[in-house]
């Protein structure tokens, strides 16, 4: 589990494709710290597995599925990235709860600059524009956002200058494509309204047996 607060800017060291899957080599000094192999990092908010750490960059292999619904394959040595180690048990949760699994991939429309922020449009696939409210949040590249306004086919963000400055939203331009991850608690609450949830009569009669005191 992430929290959608890039912990730095990374760099793509190599892509490689081997058949429909590919291995992503990144160089990434701080992510690496404590980071062995089978542990995960999110990358442009995709959540992978380390296959081959290493002093200040790591491997991981990126399967079929991940390369159709996220940008990482049209990633190319030079790029920037952003990266995130997942939340430690305790630790803050400074965005939101973010798993790293992509939902869809939209585009960057229109980004105004300001005396301080910059406001940024972006596309929104339909079948995610129900999950997108004002004021709720939002993942996009791996960062943890405040939606400003929430339409049926694009939504608002603003982004103040340490986001500008520490994450690739600082460098993205209309048309260039991005990763998104709309907030995993409205899918839940739509799976269960959609079965139509309802809770037991009593909470512990599935966990004490008959004739035991409560």
């Amino acid at each position: 589990m992430f929290t959608g607060i890039v912990e730095e800017l990374g760099e793509v060291i190599a892509l490689e494709h081997i058949g429909d899957s590919a291995r992503l080599r990144l160089r990434g000094s701080v992510v690496t710290q404590g980071s062995g192999h089978g542990d995960s990092i999110a990358v442009n908010g995709v959540c992978l597995t380390v296959v081959e750490p290493g002093e200040h960059a790591f491997t991981a292999d990126v399967m079929a599925e991940t390369l159709r619904r996220s940008t990482l394959g049209g990633l190319a040595p030079g790029d920037p990235v952003n990266l995130e180690r997942p939340v430690a048990l305790g630790g803050r949760l400074g965005g939101h709860l973010v798993q790293g699994h992509v939902d869809g991939v939209a585009t960057l429309l229109d980004r105004t600059p300001g005396d301080q922020w910059d406001s940024v449009t972006v596309s929104l696939p339909a079948h995610l524009a129900r999950y997108v409210v004002d004021k709720g949040s939002i993942t996009v590249d791996g960062v943890s956002l405040t939606v400003v306004e929430a339409g049926t086919d694009r939504f608002t963000l603003g982004l103040i200058p340490t986001t500008l400055a520490l994450t690739t939203l600082g460098r993205r331009q209309p048309g260039d494509a991005v990763n998104l991850e709309v907030d995993v608690l409205a899918k839940y609450v739509e799976r269960l309204l959609a079965h139509g949830a309802q809770a037991p009569a009593h909470p512990y009669d599935a966990a004490v047996p008959e004739g035991n005191v409560r």
